[in-house]
């Protein structure tokens, strides 16, 4: 089958390092993987546009075929969202100058890529719907036009064969903004290509090492690494803890900060953002992985699928991860990892120190987490399982919580 793969969002390079450009790469991966062609058409490639040094591109993706269709030159908001729909048309049109079996789009405000060329090309359309955008731009950047990002959405939405939401929260949003057009709405969490992290673990026994521990994934305040660093200063068994932090954003300053204040900056070190291929090496050394988030606000805040915390699986590391959103269904308390309240240090320091304490349960952890993965989270399943929806009768629809659009 011959696919073409839309993402016009501009904050997102196909070839980026954060999280948003990993998925994508993956589920590439994985349709190739699966023997299908696949054709990318985004608005840049790397995190920077024009700037090559920003932009890793994996020797398996190097043959990918890629066309570029720039939002550059807008200034503010309003030309900013232009430029996105004007870049949405222009990929629609470079991609009916080829014929495709399947159109999948990333959702992204102000596009309707895929929704035009299944109007060109009468192929069925799979829509990936990672967030509430409508709801996330204008509460956390700025949403200039709020009509024709709605309208643009209802249109996708309603032209999508399948909506393949992230998680039950995003699935409840997208039912909600789409009602009355009827979707095909099914729930396709992250997952892990499993064969990326199978190299043999580099750990040596903790008595010749510090206990280590991670966090990878950008650093904004939504992730809660401040809780982490927290509890490493309070925890009274994690005197010797290391503290590898992988990855870059916003918050780093201020976390880096918090180290010198909390009096461990010397056991905390900030790698930076790093190559995705560089990602497994990294974990490899780690004892644990940790995904500190905090407690939501409101219902259905917490409504994305943590990359982080199937990578932590896949390396085989027992995971230490807050017990909201969607992270009970991943982590099994006390066989995969250890699951504690969000937004509490105190418990956090407790949960590290009985890993640290215990290098046998950190093992069969590890070992439990590494066969999880491999068995019920790998990219091909998820992939493989996505466009058998496209192409058949779908199951009873995901059962609706109580939402607010």
């Amino acid at each position: 089958m011959n696919i073409a793969y839309f993402l016009a969002d501009p904050g997102i390079g196909i070839f980026g390092t954060k999280g948003a450009s990993v998925h994508a790469q993956e589920m590439i991966r994985a349709l190739r993987a699966l023997g299908h062609e696949v054709t990318v058409f985004a608005t840049k490639r790397g995190n920077k546009h024009g700037d090559p040094s920003s932009e890793y591109v994996p020797a398996d993706l190097k043959d990918l075929p890629v066309f570029v269709v720039p939002v550059a030159g807008a200034k503010g908001a309003a030309a900013r969202e232009q430029a996105t729909a004007r870049a949405s048309a222009r990929m629609a049109e470079l991609a009916a100058e080829e014929s495709y079996d399947l159109a999948y789009e990333r959702y992204s405000l102000f596009s309707t890529a895929g929704t035009a060329l299944k109007d060109r090309q009468r192929m069925p359309l799979v829509v990936e719907v990672n967030a509430p955008l409508l709801a996330e731009q204008s509460a956390h950047r700025q949403l200039h036009d709020t009509q024709t990002a709605m309208e643009s959405t209802l249109r996708t939405f309603g032209a999508a064969d399948v909506l393949s939401c992230v998680s039950t929260p995003v699935a409840d949003w997208a039912r909600c903004v789409s009602a009355g057009t009827d979707p095909r709405i099914i729930v396709t969490p992250n997952g892990v290509n499993v064969e990326r992290f199978g190299r043999q673990r580099t750990t040596t026994p903790s008595s010749s090492r510090p206990f280590t521990v991670g966090f990878l994934g950008t650093l904004k305040p939504w992730h809660g690494t401040e809780f982490l660093l927290q509890a490493v200063a309070a925890g009274s068994g994690l005197a010797g803890i290391r503290v590898e932090i992988l990855g870059d954003g916003p918050q780093r300053t201020e976390l880096e900060s918090l180290a010198v204040q909390l009096g461990i900056a010397e056991r905390v070190v900030f790698h930076g953002a790093v190559a995705p291929e560089q990602v497994p090496a990294a974990l490899s050394a780690w004892d644990a992985g940790v995904a500190p988030y905090p407690v939501p606000q409101q219902q259905g805040e917490h409504y994305f699928s943590p990359l982080k915390v199937y990578e932590y699986l896949a390396a085989g590391l027992p995971v230490v991860a807050s017990a909201t959103g969607e992270i009970p269904e991943i982590i099994e308390h006390g066989r995969t990892g250890l699951l504690v309240p969000g937004s509490d240090p105190d418990a956090l320091a407790e949960a590290l120190g009985r890993l640290a304490a215990d290098p046998q349960l950190r093992q069969q952890m590890g070992a439990a987490a590494r066969a999880e993965a491999q068995q019920r989270h790998s990219w091909q399943t998820r992939a493989a399982e996505l466009l058998e929806a496209a192409g058949t009768a779908l199951p009873s629809p995901v059962p609706v919580s109580e939402v607010i659009c």
